[in-house]
């Protein structure tokens, strides 16, 4: 790649100045850890590639929209894929074109490329570290793309219990990537 760009602020602005070669070092930084969610929730590393390459369409054309007083990069890009594909799996659902694989009926079967994406930015081990309660619900949510609606009828738990536990979850991960950020 013939562009070197260390300040992600920089990267943004020529993003937005419409650069492709800034928006392949964005994909290069960030692909393997957003495929990695991805395929976590339509459970296909077919699907997946499709998922991400609409998700990274969406991002070329909404990169304006992007706020850093609002979050990271990271976290805009992830919450796009994140919906991407859990829209690309209820449609799936819908249709009923394709069996989504569960844990059950893939016995000792592991996707390790997704494990090796997720745990290559150090995301698992940061989730492992919530309360029990906090970690259940985002893992339901963001890495098996349930709806806070269905993690409130899967775990029998009401809904405003599932929006606290999430909130507090984001309001420690957020706090620890700040902490992660002022050290690096």
């Amino acid at each position: 790649m013939s562009i070197d760009i260390p300040d992600i602020d920089l990267l943004i602005s020529r993003i937005k100045q419409g650069e492709k070669e800034a928006f392949e070092v964005l994909y290069d930084k960030y692909s393997a850890a957003l495929f990695g969610v991805v395929t976590k929730i339509v459970r296909s590393e077919e699907i997946g590639q499709d998922v991400m390459q609409e998700a990274f369409v969406k991002i070329w054309k909404k990169i304006h929209s992007y706020d850093s007083s609002k979050g990271s990069l990271f976290t805009w890009m992830l919450n796009i894929s994140r919906n991407t594909a859990i829209d690309k799996w209820r449609k799936i659902k819908r249709e009923q074109k394709v069996e989504i694989q569960t844990d059950e009926s893939v016995v000792g079967i592991q996707n390790q490329h997704t494990s090796i994406n997720i745990d290559s930015i150090g995301l698992k081990e940061l989730v492992d570290k919530l309360t029990p309660e906090q970690k259940l619900v985002v893992e339901y949510i963001y890495f098996n793309g349930y709806t806070q609606q269905e993690v409130s009828d899967e775990l029998g738990i009401p809904l405003g219990t599932v929006k606290s536990r999430v909130r507090k979850a984001v309001i420690e991960l957020r706090k620890v990537f700040i902490k992660l950020l002022l050290w690096i």
